[in-house]
């Protein structure tokens, strides 16, 4: 059986649990509290070298990580990555740029806010942090207030990959209200069959994120 190696508060670990789900796939989720170390133990940095979170570990023992690149894995031949090339393409160029101008931002504001010390230096690079984020957030509002998805004429990876770190953006200090297409986006998401909510932060995160937004 498939085993996932993922922290259930993250948005990158979120996409893969929410794939698999809708795929209606058998897998097995291993809980790996990335802000406690446990990718940096030895038996892990065995198999990812990079210590990061998600892992995908197949029955036969190879191993894939990066999201995004098990997202496409996990999609191949199915109705969630589009056949056709172009629209392939213009899945996967969503995809890159969600994590190269929209996760960097906004997620790393949702980890400052939420996941460090109330007098952490880091502080200091949330207002250019949400700049960011909002700026990241107007591109896809634009896009969306023509289309109603982001990998091609359907729902699919690319929708997901978005999905995972817009939805708590606010955790991050990162408000929504000026997005009205987005909104309706993260809507027609969660109305996808065998959708599943990422959890909520913790006690002490929520209490961090309170502090913070």
């Amino acid at each position: 059986m498939t085993a996932v190696y993922g922290f259930s508060p993250s948005g990158n670990c979120h996409k893969v649990k929410l794939l698999l789900e809708q795929l209606g796939r058998d897998y097995a989720w291993i809980e790996t509290d990335s802000a406690r170390g446990a990718t940096r133990t030895p038996d892990y940095l065995a198999k990812n070298p990079n210590g990061k979170v998600p892992m995908l570990e197949t029955s036969d023992g190879r191993i894939l990580v990066e999201s995004n690149a098990i997202l496409c894995w996990l999609a191949e031949g199915t109705k969630f990555l589009p056949a056709d090339s172009w629209q392939k393409a213009q899945a996967l160029s969503w995809m890159f740029f969600e994590q190269y101008s929209h996760e960097p931002y906004i997620a790393v504001a949702r980890f400052i806010c939420g996941w460090t010390p109330a007098d952490s230096p880091r502080r200091a690079d949330l207002p250019k942090l949400r700049e960011r984020g909002h700026a990241a957030l107007s591109v896809m509002e634009k896009h969306l207030s023509a289309h109603d998805w982001f990998t091609g004429g359907d729902y699919g990876i690319a929708d997901i990959a978005l999905y995972a770190y817009t939805c708590v953006a606010p955790h991050g200090g990162i408000a929504l209200d000026a997005y009205p297409a987005l909104r309706a986006w993260l809507a027609r998401v969660e109305a996808t069959p065998d959708f599943v909510p990422m959890p909520a932060p913790d006690a002490e995160a929520q209490a961090l994120i309170d502090q913070s937004t």
